[in-house]
């Protein structure tokens, strides 16, 4: 068994970066050296075979939903807009890197999303160990028994079982003084299916429905328990009807089915992406052998002044190093 680590870099990369202060290139390099800082601890925490790092292009969910991610880059100021592109550039540079002066696999195609090529890889590598470095709740459908997720900016270790510290120490609810549960994947398809997702602008399929039933109502937890039935409870939901601002009807279960095919990363895919897919991860399986990848970081780290990564040369280098494992 071959354990990977699979990082969604655009999510890691700029949720980094609005936690760093200062002026612009200040700011880029602290979210690189974040990023960095993160991969070194996911290998600090257990030493993998192979990096991959996913990264994103163009969506297919543009092209059949029009409104996916269209609250995004919307109404810039001047500054805004030269910060963006300031982090563009960096974001550019650091992918280029990994592509060719590591041993690192760098996947990405016009069409695809970094959660489209992980969700892919995994399902490619089914009896592998994989751990996902990411914040993004929507990878809590993918856990499995082989199938972890790192958020690497809260230092937090997801597993079926438990939600963990870097240490291996199970965490508590602040509110309840219980352990924490870790998420259901069914459930978290279902719910986000069903209420939509405000930073991906993807519409609710029932907007105001309660999670626990009333006398008049059925809540969603009722109707996912009687989802393999689909009789009363799901019903009751799913045939309900409602009428948005510009006075159009929807039923529920057809936004329902629409988001469905937005957000399911296993099986919620057209099958001509399910081939693009095929094709990204098969890439991957030729093993870079990239000369002097030492020498390659400290030049890099020397570009962003990475003082204290390049101080710690030897321990990336550890995992840069690692091609594909044949």
């Amino acid at each position: 068994m071959k354990k990977f680590l699979l990082v969604d870099t655009p999510n890691m990369f700029w949720r980094s970066r609005y936690g760093s202060r200062g002026e612009s290139f200040e700011k880029v390099g602290l979210t690189i050296h974040i990023l960095f800082s993160c991969l070194k601890k996911s290998w600090d925490i257990q030493e993998f075979d192979h990096v991959v790092l996913a990264f994103d292009r163009k969506s297919w969910r543009k092209d059949v939903y029009a409104p996916y991610k269209a609250n995004r880059y919307v109404n810039l100021s001047e500054e805004d807009v030269e910060a963006n592109r300031v982090f563009f550039e960096a974001f550019d540079s650091v992918k280029n890197y990994f592509q060719e002066k590591t041993n690192c696999s760098v996947l990405e195609h016009d069409g695809l999303e970094a959660d489209d090529i992980i969700s892919w890889f995994i399902q490619q590598h089914p009896q592998d160990k994989h751990t996902i470095v990411s914040s993004d709740a929507d990878f809590d459908q993918l856990l499995a028994d082989n199938v972890s997720i790192y958020d690497g900016i809260d230092d937090t270790i997801t597993t079926k079982s438990g939600v963990f510290d870097y240490r291996r120490k199970q965490l508590t609810d602040k509110k309840t003084g219980k352990l924490k549960v870790p998420p259901d994947p069914e459930w978290s398809l279902f719910e986000k299916s069903i209420r939509g997702c405000t930073s991906d602008h993807i519409f609710s399929a029932y907007p105001g429905v309660r999670l626990k039933s009333t006398k008049s109502k059925t809540g969603l937890l009722e109707a996912f328990a009687d989802k393999g039935k689909q009789g009363f409870a799901w019903s009751s939901v799913m045939l309900q009807k409602w009428v948005d601002h510009n006075g159009i009807e929807h039923r529920v279960i057809d936004d329902y089915k629409r988001n469905l095919s937005l957000v399911d990363l296993k099986n919620g895919q057209p099958e001509f992406i399910m081939l693009l897919l095929n094709d990204v991860i098969q890439k991957c399986q030729n093993p870079k052998k990239i000369p002097m990848i030492g020498f390659h970081f400290l030049k890099f780290c020397g570009k962003y002044q990475l003082t204290r990564l390049s101080e710690q040369s030897k321990a990336f280098v550890q995992f840069l190093s690692k091609s594909y494992p044949a």
